[in-house]
This record gives C-alpha cells, structure tokens and sequence, in this order.
C-alpha cells in the first residue's frame, strides 16, 4: 500500500468537551456496547446448542450476531478510552486498520440483511419452495460470497485512502477512523476517492436496498392478501423491524459518506455515525431474536442446562 502520508499519527475527537457530558456519554456508550455483546452472545448460544432452530433463518441471525459483535468491538472501547483518558491519538496502521475492519463489517451487515430479506420472501410468499431454495449449500455460498465481496471492497477504500497525502491537520473530526473525515484532512485530489465511494453507494448498497425494498413489497402484498388478521400481524411483526433497521443503517451511512465536505458538522457527523456502528449490534438482538418465541424458548432451555444443577 503506497502511503505519501506526512503526519505520524492522527488524533480522535471525544464525545464531548465538557467533562459531566464526556462521562454521560461515555457510560451510555459502553452500556450499549455491554448490552450488544451480552444480546448477540445469546443468540449465537441459543441457535448453536439448540438443534431445532437449525434453519437458514437462524443461521444468518447467529452469523450477524458474530458479525455484530465484531463490528461494535472495532469502534466502542477505543473510543470510551479514549474520551475518559484524552489519549486520543492512534497510528497510521492502527487507523487503516479501522478503516478496514468498519468498512469491511458495514459492507458485510448489509449484505446480511439482504439475504435475511429474501429468507422472509421466501418463507411467506413461497412457502413450499423455501427448503429447496433456503438450502443449506446456499446459505454458505451466500455468506462466504459476502464476506469476499466486503472484503475486497474495503481492501479496495483503505487502499486507495491511505495513497492521500495528509498534511492540513492530523485531528479527525470523528471518534474513530472512517473515511470522510480523513478524506477532508488529505491535501492532494480526492476525486478518485468520492467517485468510488459514489459508485459503492449508488452499485453496492443500492441494490441492496433495492433488493430488499423490492422483497418487502412482494411480502407486503402476499400478506394483504391473508384473510385471517392475526397471521397478518404476525407476518408483518417478522418485517416492520428489519425494515426499520434497515432504513436507519443505510440513510445515516449515505448521509455521512456522501454529503459535500463543506457542510460537514462534527457533533452532526458524530451523532449520525453512532446509527451505523453501534445501534445496529445494540438493535439486532432486541428486534429479530430475543422478542422471538423460539429464541426465548432456546434461552430458557440454555440457562437450565448450564446454570441449574
């Protein structure tokens, strides 16, 4: 990796510059972050002890929450440190590697709930064909398919990224390493740079976004089509929430990677930055799995096994 970089080593933004706040902010953070590690550590316990919630549904939920708890380990406890030491510097590697690990987790997250959204379609548009299309073999290839996919695509932008020369200021307005704010910081073109960032949003995650609008208006109109209310409303409580997730995972990310450096706020950058790195993980085992009747049954049947002799 070419690196005309002339700083040594970059500084990290705090969450907030009164100390009261820092604290606040600090605490809520690592709540959070206890809370995600805590949530998806069942879900991956439950659907890997208990056998009959083997199906292509809970393998993609237990590979998002390993996923999960990868991704808001990248940014969170470097963060809080951080914010409550003011040893706010990191190195060149070290924020590649950030750079890397959050790209990488982000492209492989949405892909994720892509082929979750397919696995709803399928199950209840077309119910009798799911075993044969939710296959086992597919499952795999789909997962390793997006884990290549996200892997080259964020070689790809910590590549090109660390190629800049970074000589106006080496103090990024975030509290961890991501592309736009070093962006911002390079004082040679980065034209190169916002054009595959461009063509990653409007060809990666918009057909992502497409395929999974494209799924939930199939299931929509499937669901319509039910006589019976009940199996609506359980139909749609199976949908709404990804959706939401959805929607606040993509629209907060595009909205930080692609809006024009000129309008750039920090606090709004910050703010917006905590939808896509940690409320995600926070939010994915609240709403796919622990409000789930067999999750909660495998929960149970976990703690009795394990903790009551």
């Amino acid at each position: 990796m070419a690196n005309s970089t002339l700083v040594p080593e970059f500084f990290l933004e705090v969450f907030a510059e009164t100390w009261e706040l820092r604290i606040l902010l600090t605490v809520l953070f690592l709540l959070m972050y206890l809370g995600s590690l805590l949530g998806n550590l069942i879900i991956i316990i439950a659907t890997t002890v208990d056998q009959t919630l083997n199906t292509p549904m809970y393998f993609f939920l237990r590979n998002l929450s390993i996923l999960d708890m990868g991704y808001v380990s990248v940014t969170v406890p470097n963060a809080c440190i951080n914010s409550l030491t003011d040893h706010r510097s990191i190195s060149l590697a070290g924020c590649a590697g950030q750079i890397f690990l959050v790209f990488f987790s982000a492209c492989v997250e949405i892909q994720f709930l892509t082929i979750m959204a397919q696995d709803r379609y399928v199950a209840i548009c077309k119910p009798l064909l799911y075993a044969m299309i939710m296959n086992h073999q597919f499952c795999v290839q789909m997962t390793l398919a997006s884990l290549l996919t996200s892997l080259i695509l964020a070689s790809v932008h910590t590549s090109k990224t660390f190629q800049l020369s970074f000589c106006h200021s080496n103090v990024v307005s975030q509290f961890f390493c991501d592309i736009p704010s070093l962006l911002r910081l390079s004082c040679t073109d980065t034209f190169i740079n916002k054009l595959l960032l461009l063509l990653t949003a409007i060809v990666f995650s918009g057909s992502c976004f497409t395929f999974i609008a494209i799924s939930y208006v199939r299931i929509l109109s499937t669901v319509l089509k039910v006589p019976v209310k009940g199996e609506r409303g359980k139909a749609f409580s199976t949908c709404v929430p990804h959706i939401i997730v959805v929607s606040v995972f993509l629209s907060s990310g595009a909205y930080v990677y692609l809006k024009p450096s000129a309008i750039s706020e920090i606090v709004e950058d910050m703010t917006l930055s905590v939808f896509y790195t940690i409320v995600p993980p926070f939010l994915n085992p609240i709403i796919y799995s622990l409000r789930n009747k067999q999750i909660k049954k495998a929960v149970k049947k976990v703690i009795f096994r394990f903790f009551i002799v």
